[in-house]
């Protein structure tokens, strides 16, 4: 994939532009950073060239001078909400990025569990952490929010939450996902700073909508198609057109919210210091877009992964036909249709033509191969070693895979797993595929290839299981389901 997007150039930015806000205040600035910290998949698949650690670098950059608050809801912690591409809960993400933080020497100081009312599996959780050393706050909902702003900003609004011990110029109050409190944190730390006598800042740093893109840029489109089910909608920032003259895009949540952010914080701070939403981002994100037209190309596949997730996730239960409805419109916009992404037609026609399951991989070259499944692999398995053979640049004939590293794990999962597939799925076969490297030149040679399918696009006619949709994930495919079944059986193994 062409490279449109320069990491340096924007971490080099954004770290300069947060240093230059909290210059702005009395050396203490909270900065409420929304996306992802780590592995920021979404921006890397939108911004080709994108690194999805990039904000880890930022944060690098800035180490000695920041602390990182975590806020996570309590009723995400009680219903075990999912972190869909990781298939964790936002609790177990809270501990995998912390864990990853401190690897980079970035202090994280404290977590927030926030709209806490008595939830049995928040109050475990917070236990959890205490009994590891961890330092964790209760945040109870805010009495008078939102329309009650003399309750808000007083002791019995955000004065009864905690004061959160800070230490550092820059704290980044982060969460595994939207909806976590991070704005609430924000403003009730701003509060206790100001009784304190500490002029501290509040800004945000969200990735998308990019501000300075047009509206309908397919980079703006496509975080429109990530959020639907949020039925999040981009839109000129009209506080800043009225305010400047210019046209800055924000999207409708952070606009409907602005008046009552800025009343609270007009309120605590005693002056009016930002006039619109755009004015309190320090996104820098669109200057470092180095080629607009690659850029645009990653976008609206991005719209179109997010087409096909919807469609499963409907099938599955787990999504609204409403979310499909709203991505529709939006390929409408862009004039996009399902095989314009280009995995989705030779994996269908191999479907048709032979009545199986087929799975299609673009290879770092650009050819595409399919593996279907038969008694032996499943399509996923088969997709796999056919894409490496394909790199390798190996007849596709050739058997890669000893029939000694196969017939034990068939055996294992048939008669000691009684399982009631006997051929191997993606996982297994890779297994197999490693024990053979030992002893086979060529597959070994496979094998190593295998690191070159990250980045690489694939396409299933069928839903995969979540063992090799994990499997995929891993190794960095990029995959889409058609949503149809592999059988009609009610549970998958």
């Amino acid at each position: 994939m062409k490279k449109g997007f320069n990491n340096e150039l924007y971490v080099q930015k954004q770290s300069q532009y947060i240093l230059e806000r909290i210059k702005k205040f009395d050396n203490k600035l909270y900065l409420e950073f929304g996306g992802k910290l780590f592995d920021d998949l979404h921006a890397s698949r939108v911004l080709c060239g994108f690194d999805p650690n990039a904000k880890i670098k930022l944060l690098s950059n800035l180490k000695d001078n920041a602390e990182i608050i975590f806020c996570i809801n309590a009723n995400d912690i009680q219903r075990n909400k999912m972190r869909a591409d990781f298939g964790i809960t936002y609790g177990d993400e809270v501990l995998r990025v912390i864990d990853n933080l401190r690897e980079y020497g970035i202090y994280v100081s404290s977590i927030v569990i926030t709209q806490f009312v008595e939830q049995s599996q928040a109050l475990a959780f917070k236990q959890k952490l205490e009994n590891r050393g961890e330092k964790v706050y209760i945040h109870r909902l805010t009495k008078g929010y939102p329309n009650d702003v003399d309750t808000i900003v007083s002791d019995e609004g955000y004065g009864q939450n905690p004061y959160i011990e800070t230490t550092r110029p820059l704290v980044v109050v982060t969460a595994p996902g939207p909806s976590s409190g991070k704005l609430a944190t924000c403003l009730s730390q701003l509060y206790h700073e100001y009784k304190r006598g500490v002029k501290a800042g509040y800004a945000k740093f969200e990735t998308f909508p990019v501000w300075n893109l047009p509206l309908k840029h397919p980079v703006n489109v496509a975080y429109e198609a990530a959020t639907a089910d949020l039925q999040d909608v981009n839109m000129i920032d009209y506080f800043h057109l009225e305010a400047y003259g210019e046209k800055t895009v924000n999207y409708n949540r952070d606009l409907a919210v602005f008046p009552v952010v800025r009343t609270i914080i007009n309120k605590i701070t005693g002056e009016e210091l930002y006039k619109s939403p755009t004015d309190m981002g320090v996104n820098m994100v669109g200057n470092a877009i180095i080629d607009d037209q690659a850029v645009c190309k990653s976008a609206e596949q991005e719209v179109l992964r997010r087409y096909f997730k919807a469609l499963c996730d409907v099938r599955d239960g787990k999504e609204k036909q409403a979310t499909v409805d709203r991505i529709e419109m939006l390929m409408s916009e862009l004039n996009l249709k399902p095989t314009d992404r280009a995995v989705v037609p030779p994996a269908r026609e191999r479907s048709e033509r032979t009545g199986y399951p087929v799975v299609s991989i673009q290879t770092p070259n650009g050819k595409i191969v399919t593996g279907r499944q038969s008694e032996l692999l499943s399509a996923p398995a088969s997709s796999l070693l056919n894409a490496v053979k394909c790199i390798a640049g190996m007849a596709d004939d050739l058997k890669l895979i000893a029939q000694s590293a196969i017939d034990p794990v068939i055996d294992l999962k048939t008669n000691i797993l009684k399982s009631k597939k006997s051929n191997l799925n993606a996982e297994e076969t890779l297994l197999a595929l490693s024990v053979s490297a030992s002893l086979d030149e060529r597959a070994a040679q496979a094998m190593d290839c295998l690191k070159q399918l990250r980045g690489c696009e694939a396409h299933s006619t069928h839903i995969i299981t979540n063992g090799e949709a994990q499997i995929f994930r891993k190794l960095g495919i990029n995959l889409t389901c058609d949503p149809q079944y592999v059988s009609f059986e009610l549970f998958s193994e």
